[in-house]
């Protein structure tokens, strides 16, 4: 799409008719008055009598304005009514759902109008509706497919609980596998809500003063059974006592998501660190793991919602855990980098200001 920059925006034109249809007319009025003189002059000559020389300067000046009319009318027809007939026709597609519509600038850069202005402020306009309709229904497509899975579940194995004959250990399988089930479907739904509260900052942060390294521990205990279980080697680097001003809340979702990354995607035997350093001005905290990593069209992508890498979406998750790490970061002035290698693991760094001005513009 063709771009107007502020630059071409203030040397366009602001009017069609000043100096132009002006200069114009004075030309064409200054040469019919002088044939008009003319006009008399000869008529005097030729002694021609009173009726004839009131007659042929009203009919004269009356085919000048008939001239100035129709060239007026051409020139409001080209520079308004064309243009106008085209946004109204662009309009009307954009309407009918048509958002691949375009209009080209009536003019080179250099002749700029606020037509050709209001022609790319629609090109815009068209281009981001075209991107929310591909958003919007990316996100219904992946929020069916997600809620399709455990609701399969849930079904598959209610339909079987109904058997007659299954085995205790069958009904306890059964009623495992629907109770994870509705526990992914309890954290899909939680987690777009809160994601769209974060988005339309419904959610603002309220900071308070708190220990970060305190809050980092409690929530790496939380996967102290995963990591036992999968033996796991989870090592920390911790300060002994870090105080950060910052919504408590928003940033346990984070350390709670970052963890909770690593350790599903690091391998029975794997190691997993958990970092923390400060100075007066920041906190750095880092999770690395051992895990499967990440390729390059991966990392391009790890934020978007829904993204996962396995695009069969067996494993656990549900894509959205890192758009909300990064929308919470954003809101809290925060940062997170990520670097990544396939088979090596992964190391999410996070940097927040000590006593950050919280939500402000992003």
């Amino acid at each position: 799409m063709k771009k107007i920059s502020k630059v071409q925006e203030r040397k366009k034109k602001q009017n069609f008719f000043v100096l132009s249809l002006f200069a114009i007319f004075l030309v064409v009025l200054f040469l019919m008055s002088g044939i008009h003189v003319g006009l008399i002059v000869l008529m005097n000559i030729k002694n021609a009598n009173e009726l004839i020389q009131i007659i042929v300067p009203m009919v004269y000046w009356a085919v000048i304005a008939a001239g100035l009319t129709a060239y007026t009318g051409w020139r409001v027809k080209k520079m308004y009514e064309v243009p106008v007939n085209i946004m109204a026709k662009a309009t009307a597609k954009v309407a009918g759902g048509d958002f691949s519509v375009y209009i080209p600038p009536q003019h080179t850069s250099d002749k700029l109008d606020y037509l050709d202005v209001m022609f790319s402020d629609f090109n815009k306009m068209v281009e981001e509706l075209g991107s929310i309709e591909t958003l919007k229904t990316d996100f219904f497509s992946n929020v069916s497919h997600e809620m399709k899975t455990p609701l399969a579940v849930i079904q598959n194995n209610a339909e079987l609980l109904q058997k007659d004959g299954i085995t205790d250990e069958q009904r306890k399988e059964c009623v495992r596998s629907i109770l994870q089930s509705t526990k992914r479907l309890s954290s899909l739904i939680t987690n777009i809500l809160k994601l769209n509260k974060l988005e339309k900052q419904v959610i603002q942060p309220k900071p308070q003063s708190y220990d970060i390294c305190a809050q980092l521990c409690e929530c790496a205990l939380q996967f102290e059974n995963v990591w036992e279980e999968k033996e796991i080697e989870f090592n920390t680097d911790i300060e002994d006592r870090a105080i950060i001003e910052a919504d408590e809340g928003l940033l346990e979702s984070v350390w709670t998501n970052l963890l909770s990354n690593a350790f599903k995607f690091t391998p029975r035997g794997g190691t997993i660190t958990l970092s923390q350093s400060s100075d007066k001005d920041k906190i750095i905290v880092s999770v690395s793991d051992t895990g499967c990593g990440m390729d390059e069209e991966t990392l391009r992508h790890i934020y978007d919602k829904f993204y996962q890498e396995d695009t069969s979406h067996s494993t656990e998750g549900n894509g959205l855990g890192l758009a909300l790490v990064n929308r919470i970061l954003q809101l809290s002035n925060g940062t997170i980098t990520v670097k990544s290698f396939p088979r090596r693991g992964t190391v999410f760094t996070v940097t927040l200001p000590v006593s950050p001005e919280i939500g402000g513009e992003i």
